[in-house]
């Protein structure tokens, strides 16, 4: 679904973010992606995305480029950053219609997903409202909403716990779970270990723009608890 292939990304001035990475997120994959605040983690989920360009190497989605297939790519992946910046000046269910309509989603489906999520969410009651005046959860709820809203095959993410309250946590793992046993693939970023332990069945920890360890992971954990593995491969930093 997501493949990596020898991504590596410069900043003018020549700071390198992130060097020769290589991964693969297949269907059904919850594939969390870990490191230190400046490790490399936005920058490669910008890039995939298409918001970032790149010069080395090249990441497929449904195995086409993101370079040269930048619409198709972007039709089936929905991204969310960890501080969604939204339509202020729309309600909440005007910014829904509105990338609904931009997907292409049938009248029938985009109702039935917004009334289903928002109603999970506990925000219908909220969404003729301007999205000017939702605290930070809510407009991530509402992000998240317009995430799911054509069902994506890849959903990327970045942080999607921060600012959320403990029932929208567990409402998102166990859409998590609902999307990847339908086929879609997730790839996110988090801080928090004890989550991705949990949730993923596959992780990546990246040091200094470098993978240090990734793959299944009971492999990557051993006998070890992931804040453990994690100390352990970033403790040494260059």
């Amino acid at each position: 679904m997501l493949e990596i292939k020898n991504f590596s990304k410069t900043y003018k001035g020549g700071k390198r973010a992130v060097s020769h990475l290589n991964l693969n997120v297949e269907a059904g994959d919850i594939y969390g992606f870990i490191g230190h605040n400046g490790a490399g983690k936005t920058t490669t989920l910008k890039a995939v995305v298409g918001i970032m360009g790149f010069e080395e190497g090249d990441i497929l989605i449904d195995g086409k480029s993101v370079k040269k297939y930048p619409m198709f790519c972007k039709s089936v992946t929905a991204y969310i950053p960890d501080n969604p910046d939204l339509y202020e000046h729309l309600s909440g269910i005007e910014y829904l219609n509105f990338i609904a309509d931009i997907y292409g989603v049938p009248k029938k489906e985009k109702e039935m997903r917004i009334t289903k999520y928002a109603d999970l969410f506990e925000i219908t009651g909220s969404l003729g409202s301007l999205i000017s005046s939702y605290s930070h959860g809510m407009k991530q709820k509402v992000a998240l909403i317009g995430a799911l809203i054509h069902e994506p095959k890849l959903l990327v993410l970045d942080e999607p716990f921060v600012g959320l309250d403990p029932k929208a946590a567990l409402d998102l793992k166990n859409i998590m779970r609902e999307l990847c046993q339908k086929g879609s693939a997730i790839f996110f970023s988090t801080h928090v270990l004890e989550v991705a332990e949990k949730l993923c069945n596959k992780v990546a920890i990246i040091k200094n723009g470098e993978l240090v360890a990734n793959g299944p992971i009971k492999e990557v954990l051993g006998n070890e608890s992931l804040e453990s593995v994690f100390m352990e491969v970033t403790e040494h930093e260059k």
